[in-house]
């Protein structure tokens, strides 16, 4: 099945009242709403291109390493609305959920994700919503990286729209990390007898954020010494 045919089976599902029109109606608000994400994705890429481009000319070092994003799939919005006990429309879409738009970004050292997180909390045309941070304060599990959403204005036809982005900055050996913690724990078959793999992954998580701490310390210790460090 189709994202289309998921979203009018849905719809229908939850508003059996209503006639056809007026479900495909919905149907392409839905579609206007993924668009409506989609761009404010694009502005923060953009807008991070530009933060990382401009750190490359005047200090020789790219902070970001890679971007990823992603919009969520219409069987995730309508599950998770349901699942909510909300209307299953863009209007409640748009109220309730704050993570149909993420943007990962992966940086190279610890102290990278603070100055990526300040520029984008300083952009004049960012509102900052909510912040937290898996870094200093790690999930029991180990996870650890930078979360927060800021509502981003989309300039369209008939005026500005504020999409809410979710964003998560971490450094590559954190992603590793999170992954692999993902892939494992979502196995179908996955049994964790007496936590002992939780603990095991506990502790490379541990050992992760050591080794992010060493490099960060390297690399501070050779810039001292008047060397640029460089991504390439």
């Amino acid at each position: 099945m189709d994202d289309k045919e998921f979203y009018l089976d849905a719809i229908r599902d939850v508003v059996p009242e209503h006639k056809e029109e007026q479900i495909q109606d919905v149907f392409y608000s839905f579609l206007e709403l993924e668009h409506l994400y989609d761009s404010a994705i694009e502005l923060v890429k953009t807008q991070l291109n530009i933060f990382d481009n401009e750190f490359s000319m005047r200090f020789q070092r790219n902070p970001i390493h890679n971007i990823e994003s992603r919009i969520k799939t219409p069987q995730s919005i309508v599950g998770k609305l349901q699942r909510k006990g909300m209307p299953v429309t863009p209007e409640s879409a748009r109220n309730n959920l704050t993570d149909i738009a993420g943007v990962r970004v992966i940086c190279c050292y610890i102290d990278d994700i603070y100055a990526i997180a300040d520029l984008l909390t300083d952009h004049s045309a960012f509102q900052l919503r909510k912040i937290k941070d898996y870094i200093k304060n790690p999930k029991p599990n180990g996870y650890r990286s930078f979360h927060m959403i800021l509502d981003v204005p989309v300039y369209m036809s008939n005026g500005k729209e504020i999409a809410p982005v979710e964003i998560q900055i971490r450094t590559i050996a954190m992603d590793f990390w999170a992954s692999l913690d993902h892939q494992l724990k979502y196995k179908k078959s996955f049994v964790d007898l007496n936590g002992e793999i939780s603990g095991e992954l506990k502790q490379c998580a541990d050992v992760i954020a050591q080794t992010d701490n060493k490099m960060l310390e390297i690399r501070k210790r050779i810039e001292a010494q008047g060397v640029t460090v460089s991504r390439d």
